[in-house]
């Protein structure tokens, strides 16, 4: 039996580099990007408090000496004060999703915009994308820079485009059905809803022609990898990347899944942990910090993600070099302190994941009725276990509960919903709403 999922296919000889030819390769970028970024009154600012010019840099632990650059730096110097370029040589503006105050801008070059489609055909043809197919993009196209820089990379391939934005799921069915789609590209909750969609329809999944889908904007577990597959029929590949960095295309899975492989030679990850700021160890778990070595119009250094997740370094058996990362299991500003216990969106999906009766669909409400914390998750029952007796939705929310606490550690109220009743979201979900009144 194979060990990989899809052909195992590389399209750029360059993640095959040696280790020490990629130091040195990361070497001369990381000092290059810090004279580049020397040139942003931002950057002066920093690196003159932090004490370290650009002409310090010498080897790639220096890095370390570099300050971190944080999401309030980008929007503090809105909208073009972070760029390394004049305003006049960018090709393309984006901005991140954030839903209150300013965006965070992202400007492009024009070698900018290659260097994106490069990174995003890297991990799409690593799962499996192939220039015969047609790729369906359920992404948004706008400022959001998910639709945008999937589409490059599929045509950078040499793949059919159907750029059929988000939403109107009627219709990303009809498409998906007339046109002869091999792979699909969009957020995993979307995808459960056209799951759901073609159920209700009577479509049988193996009556399309999908084969693959590439899922990113938020965060996932391997079971509802397995629930996907299992109800699209198809294989369903991982893969990161945020706005301020340059969008998808930071890593990405190969064809063994065993994590999503960074792309070193444009980005320096580190993993560190969130409190301390020192870094951990290869395989625990820490925050991500990422260095874009090569970006342009607007170089950033060691700028904190709130990602979390691990990294590894142990070969991995397509052949690539560059280091894997896990599944970002959630953000450091995102997690949920109750009662003292740290709790992440994640585990709970996961747990919910193991209940047989259950739909991957659920929000969680956090309280402070009293002095307190209480926890409530709704959780969407399947069609088929729906039931009308009291006992048997008793047992199921026991189940729930059980394999709630076993994960957390900590027991949650647990409310049963009817099949189709809560929110369905075409870009990220949203999981958690949190009614305290917490002080900082």
């Amino acid at each position: 039996m194979s060990e990989f999922v899809v052909e195992n296919r590389i399209w750029d000889p360059v993640e095959k580099l040696s280790q020490p030819e990629l130091k040195a390769l990361q070497l001369e970028r990381l000092k290059d990007c810090v004279q580049r970024a020397a040139a942003i009154p931002h950057y002066q600012r920093a690196f003159a408090q932090a004490g370290i010019s650009a002409d310090q840099i010498k080897s790639l632990d220096d890095l370390r000496r570099l300050p971190f650059t944080v999401k309030s730096d980008l929007r503090e110097n809105y909208p073009f004060g972070m760029l390394a370029v004049p305003k006049s040589q960018l090709a393309r503006i984006h901005a991140s999703s954030g839903t209150t105050g300013k965006p965070t801008l992202c400007g492009y070059t024009k070698n900018d915009l290659n260097l994106w489609a490069e990174l995003c055909a890297r991990f799409l043809v690593a799962g499996g994308l192939r220039p015969e197919h047609t790729a369906q993009i359920a992404f948004g196209y706008g400022l959001f820079t998910g639709g945008f820089g999937l589409h490059y990379g599929i045509e950078k391939v040499g793949a059919a485009t159907v750029p059929a934005s988000s939403g109107n799921t009627d219709r990303q069915i009809m498409l998906m059905q007339d046109l002869g789609v091999d792979v699909l590209i969009c957020t995993p909750s979307y995808a459960l809803n056209i799951a759901e969609v073609l159920q209700q329809k009577g479509i049988a999944p193996e009556s399309l022609c999908l084969k693959f889908a590439h899922f990113g904007g938020e965060q996932w577990t391997e079971a509802m990898r397995r629930d996907i597959e299992s109800n699209l029929k198809i294989k369903c590949f991982n893969n990161y990347g945020l706005s301020e960095i340059i969008g998808p295309g930071v890593s990405g899975e190969c064809a063994a899944r065993t994590g999503m492989h960074i792309q070193e030679d444009h980005f320096l990850v580190e993993c560190i942990n969130p409190v301390t700021l020192e870094p951990v160890k290869d395989g625990e778990q820490g925050e991500l910090v990422i260095t874009a070595l090569t970006k342009e119009a607007m170089p950033v250094i060691r700028y904190r993600t709130r990602d979390l997740a691990t990294l590894y370094s142990d070969p991995c058996p397509c052949g690539r070099t560059f280091r894997r990362m896990g599944r970002v299991i959630g953000r450091s500003d995102d997690m949920l302190i109750i009662r003292g216990v740290n709790v992440f969106p994640s585990q709970i999906e996961e747990a919910l994941l193991r209940v047989e009766g259950t739909a991957p669909h659920y929000l969680i409400e956090v309280s402070r009725p009293g002095n307190l914390d209480q926890i409530a998750v709704k959780v969407e029952m399947r069609l088929e276990n729906f039931s009308d007796q009291m006992s048997e939705m008793q047992k199921l929310k026991s189940r729930i509960d059980h394999e709630i606490h076993a994960i957390t550690g900590i027991r949650m109220q647990i409310e049963l919903v009817e099949p189709n009743t809560l929110e369905r979201f075409v870009g990220k979900a949203v999981r958690v709403i949190d009614n305290r009144k917490l002080k900082d």
